[in-house]
């Protein structure tokens, strides 16, 4: 995902530059927190008080120049006109934050509003398309039947919650005035692995790694994966 977002960055702007980042629902700050470190402007919204604390606490470790290159705010991600002027952002991040929302496109124009001219708008979902393969791989013959004609369902945090299909958001990004320029799938082959399970040695992992990421890029592999990073233009 990070190898993804990087390429992307570096494909938009110019090298060296310092963008002017949000990130929307950022969680913990990691992937904030990995761009203030690269030197660029971070701006996180999040509307959870303990993860904006956790946020917080862990940037507070970082040396002063990351620190002040980092503002993390208590807000929610359609309410972005409220905090931001239009075209404040050369990124904007919402990775794993679709899913909670009810309107889906209203929130994605907010979020397109929020770019300058040329501006990356990154998008990490569900697939609505492939639901049925986290069930079907753990033999859950019943939940991956269901699963083939809803894009409803239960998270890790067991909320209910909804997934995305790819030809949806296309059409929502074009509709937006920030067409989709390309698309990735993000667990390929390891979205059955708990959360909680331990990191392979760094050889096996740099080549878990490298696996995934020609998987994301691939067809048919990429379709089938659990998640889809989506990455739209500014027009």
């Amino acid at each position: 995902m990070a190898r993804q977002l990087d390429e992307q960055i570096a494909g938009r702007f110019p090298v060296g530059q310092r963008l002017r980042v949000l990130d929307v629902g950022m969680g913990q700050g990691t992937q904030a927190l990995r761009l203030a470190r690269a030197g660029h402007t971070v701006t996180g919204l999040e509307s959870d008080p303990e993860m904006l604390k956790a946020a917080r606490e862990v940037l507070a470790a970082e040396p002063a120049g990351i620190r002040e290159r980092f503002r993390a705010i208590e807000g929610d991600g359609r309410d972005t006109g409220v905090h931001f002027l239009p075209g404040s952002f050369d990124v904007v991040l919402c990775h794993g934050v679709l899913m909670y929302v009810e309107d889906r496109d209203a929130m994605l124009a907010g979020l397109a509003r929020m770019l300058a001219p040329g501006g990356l708008l990154s998008l990490l979902v569900r697939n609505a398309d492939a639901l049925a393969m986290r069930p079907g791989l753990a033999g859950d013959w019943s939940e991956a039947l269901t699963a083939f004609d809803t894009d409803a369902y239960t998270n890790r945090l067991g909320l209910p919650v909804r997934a995305d299909r790819l030809t949806d958001l296309t059409a929502t990004l074009a509709g937006i005035a920030a067409p989709l320029r390309a698309w990735y799938g993000v667990r390929v082959f390891t979205d059955n692995v708990p959360n909680e399970a331990e990191l392979p040695a760094a050889d096996a992992l740099e080549r878990l790694l490298a696996a995934e990421d020609r998987a994301g890029r691939t067809d048919p592999y990429r379709s089938v994966a659990a998640l889809l990073h989506l990455c739209g233009v500014r027009g």
